[in-house]
């Protein structure tokens, strides 16, 4: 039934008994009315009023790239050796989202100025000194501080162009993706091959130039204030080289030992790229 212009609905030859009225208008809620019409009675049902229907909608926001990234890297940050020694630079979730240059920088950042980095420049210098390594700074007070400059330079100029700028310029990602899996050979080879090969940033394997030219990048600006014995070329060409091979045993560091050590881990599956 239809009502008419003023809203009323008329029942005629209503057969006596119980009866239930459903009142339906586009968008409004609908309403429903019962009774029982005796017989040769005129029943008047109570005026209904509807409501305005509600429509609830499900919004789910879904997280950017970056967001996600964002994420991820203070769950690195979280991440220390024996709950002391920063380990930043290594990611235990094989699906971990490229970072963004900012983030990339960000994370060069945190690395070269957390306190633990001051004490173990200071160690380094104090091994060299100990050692006589470049000569040329000389001994006492004055030697060690040129060694712990010369060293802090060093990481930064390393960690920033190696970590930063060229993966920036690169799109390469300068972590290391943990495996954890897979037979202890192929976990070995992994980690070997980690040291000139990386994840570049659309998520293919490919020559880690970033941390090669970074090496040479660093070693040549190393040239500045190194002793003028301790310059070249060619020692230069050589630290690269160590470099490589101290990636490598770092690498197999943490494919076997440093996990182990690390607190704060993200729960995540081992990868097996």
């Amino acid at each position: 039934m239809v009502s008419g212009d003023d809203g009323q609905f008329s029942f005629a030859d209503v057969a006596p008994g119980p009866f239930q009225l459903t009142i339906t208008s586009a968008g409004f809620a609908t309403q429903s009315s019962s009774g029982i019409l005796q017989s040769g009675e005129s029943y008047t049902v109570p005026q209904i009023a509807l409501a305005l229907a509600t429509a609830v909608a499900e919004v789910r926001v879904v997280p950017t790239r970056i967001e996600v990234a964002e994420d991820q890297i203070k769950a690195q940050e979280k991440q220390r050796v024996l709950g002391v020694v920063p380990n930043f630079y290594v990611t235990y979730d094989h699906n971990a989202v490229p970072l963004s240059p900012k983030q990339k920088f960000e994370l060069a950042w945190k690395t070269t100025i957390d306190p633990v980095s001051f004490g173990l420049t200071g160690a380094i210098a104090g091994i060299q000194q100990a050692q006589n390594d470049f000569s040329g700074y000389g001994q006492g007070a004055q030697g060690y501080g040129k060694r712990y400059g010369a060293s802090y330079a060093n990481f930064v100029a390393g960690t920033y162009i190696g970590g930063a700028i060229l993966p920036s310029l690169l799109k390469q990602d300068p972590r290391y993706f943990y495996k954890g899996s897979g037979s202890k050979r192929s976990r070995i080879l992994y980690a070997i091959a980690n040291s000139v090969i990386c994840k570049g940033d659309n998520g293919h394997w490919q020559a880690n130039y970033s941390s090669i030219v970074g090496s040479l990048a660093a070693g040549g600006i190393s040239n500045l204030y190194y002793p003028d014995e301790d310059r070249g070329a060619e020692l230069t060409f050589e630290n690269t080289l160590i470099g490589i091979g101290e990636s490598a045993a770092v690498n197999l560091l943490q494919e076997f030992v440093i996990r182990k050590l690390t607190r704060n881990i993200p729960k995540q599956q081992p990868a097996n790229p």
